[in-house]
């Protein structure tokens, strides 16, 4: 039976009634247990009804993410890392098992997502309205983070007038507006090219530095893994499961290309490679 976990904060999802096999649970709030840790995952599993029945997708996944830490989850395609970033997000709840985070965590997807008949500060004013800035805040706050991601100036472009590289930097600044203590981010670079995506890299490790926000990143790209965290869970497939987790003790700022970067990316391909024979994957 999955249990709810009292919080200060708002419930995004709870059990149905806290009946038996009802669901798990996601709740957002200041706790002792969130003091602790941004993002506490206790035995999380998720399945769901397909035309072959009950398909599980994550088994048993129990994961903490400290204050201020950056962890990635690596896997390969279908393993199950989107699904739980959504889980942590509260866009779904568990099957069974509770997930438990420091306030509400703001989401960064794959594609920018931004509204494309506003600015490129509209679309960061529009997460501060929402947040319940005043209006006469607002403004002056959407300069403040174009400016931690570099893009002073570009307040009144539109989203058409941005390369793919900028616009990923405005969404970055809409989720920092949120001015949440947990950013989640579900491949945010992999539709850039290599150079862009090298010069997000820095610019990310330097605003993570700068606001000592907690980040639970996505990614199938083992260097980028490695070049961004520190922390490497790798999940199994079919169902997702924790198979390994590594730390890295590795410098910042680090290089894609840098050699120790390179050596712990062939330990842990070749890991990643293990689980996708071990379940028959291609």
């Amino acid at each position: 039976m999955a249990t709810t976990t009292p919080t200060a904060g708002d419930t995004r999802a709870v059990n149905d009634g806290g009946k038996p096999g009802a669901g798990g649970s996601v709740t957002a709030g200041r706790t002792a247990t969130a003091a602790e840790h941004a993002a506490r995952i206790e035995h999380v599993s998720k399945s769901f009804t397909g035309p072959a029945g009950q398909q599980l997708v994550l088994d048993d996944i129990t994961l903490d993410v400290a204050p201020g830490e950056f962890v990635t989850l690596l896997g390969a395609s279908g393993c199950g890392k989107s699904t739980l970033l959504n889980l942590v997000a509260g866009l779904d709840r568990p099957s069974t098992g509770t997930i438990t985070t420091d306030g509400r965590p703001a989401l960064m997807f794959q594609e920018h997502a931004l509204f494309p008949w506003l600015s490129a500060g509209k679309n960061i004013e529009l997460a501060l309205r929402l947040r319940g800035v005043p209006k006469s805040e607002r403004r002056d706050k959407a300069q403040e983070l174009l400016r931690l991601v570099r893009l002073e100036g570009a307040h009144g472009k539109r989203v058409h007038e941005l390369s793919g590289g900028m616009r990923q930097r405005v969404a970055l600044a809409r989720a920092l507006a949120q001015d949440s203590r947990l950013l989640l981010m579900d491949e945010p670079f992999a539709a850039l090219d290599a150079i862009t995506r090298d010069v997000l890299h820095d610019e990310l490790t330097r605003i993570w530095r700068e606001t000592q926000v907690s980040v639970l990143f996505v990614t199938h790209n083992v260097r980028e893994a490695v070049r961004l965290a520190e922390r490497v869970v790798l999940l199994s497939s079919r169902p997702g499961r924790i198979a390994r987790q590594w730390t890295v003790g590795i410098p910042q700022p680090r290089r894609i290309e840098d050699a120790d970067v390179a050596e712990l990316s062939v330990e842990i391909t070749e890991e990643l490679r293990g689980e996708i024979r071990r379940h028959g994957q291609h």
